[in-house]
């Protein structure tokens, strides 16, 4: 069976359904949970070359179904990918159709892992702040979440950090709720590794946030 088949072999109707309602997007789903699929990506990873890996996400990104779009990312979102340039093509390609928060954040995830290896490539993620298309500017966050989360960050990471927080800055008075959520994700993460920023942000930006995002981001603050 090709990749495609596999997974359609593990689609359960009932469940399906189910996800189609929860996830409020129109398109096809089989319902087959993450484990399963992550069980399908390890295979496939161990058994293609990279560039047969990266075409067959390619092509299943192509199909639109919610789970072998799962399985799209879930082939990319490794450590090390060498050369990973085309990985990275393949992954920001993807942005633009993001729609529904889980497909978007497991491409984010694969998005992150090839951030770190290359910080050079936020250049690009920068622009997307100022996308028309809500999707875009909340993967600009969700994909640089792992600068939030050093304890003892260097000082190329610092610089991140706060490049970073000037997007966040940038999006605090957005009125869409993924947005509000996804600028009260990072401050939060950020909070448990490095709450001085996380507080001095929330004093200057935080009234422009929405109140249930301003709660989120300071979750883990102590309290004056």
């Amino acid at each position: 069976m090709t990749p495609l088949q596999q997974l359609q072999a593990l689609a359960h109707p009932a469940k399906a359904a189910e996800m189609q309602a929860y996830h409020k997007v129109a398109r096809p789903y089989l319902g087959v949970p993450v484990p399963h699929i992550e069980e399908l990506t390890d295979r496939w990873r161990a058994d293609l070359s990279l560039d047969d890996r990266i075409a067959l996400a390619a092509d299943l990104w192509a199909t639109n179904i919610h789970e072998a779009r799962v399985a799209a990312a879930k082939l990319l979102t490794q450590a090390r990918i060498r050369p990973d340039g085309t990985a990275w093509a393949l992954i920001v390609s993807w942005v633009p159709d993001f729609d529904a928060w889980a497909i978007a954040d497991h491409a984010s995830i694969a998005g992150q892992k090839r951030l770190t290896a290359d910080p050079t490539r936020l250049d690009t993620v920068e622009n997307w702040v100022a996308s028309p298309h809500m999707w875009t500017r909340r993967a600009a966050l969700v994909m640089t979440l792992p600068w939030t989360k050093q304890n003892f960050p260097k000082p190329a990471e610092l610089a991140v950090r706060d490049r970073v927080l000037g997007w966040c800055a940038t999006l605090a008075g957005d009125s869409d709720w993924f947005i509000q959520k996804a600028v009260a994700w990072w401050l939060r993460d950020l909070s448990k590794h490095d709450p001085d920023r996380a507080r001095d942000f929330l004093t200057v930006h935080g009234a422009r946030l929405k109140s249930f995002a301003q709660k989120e981001a300071g979750r883990f603050l102590p309290q004056a």
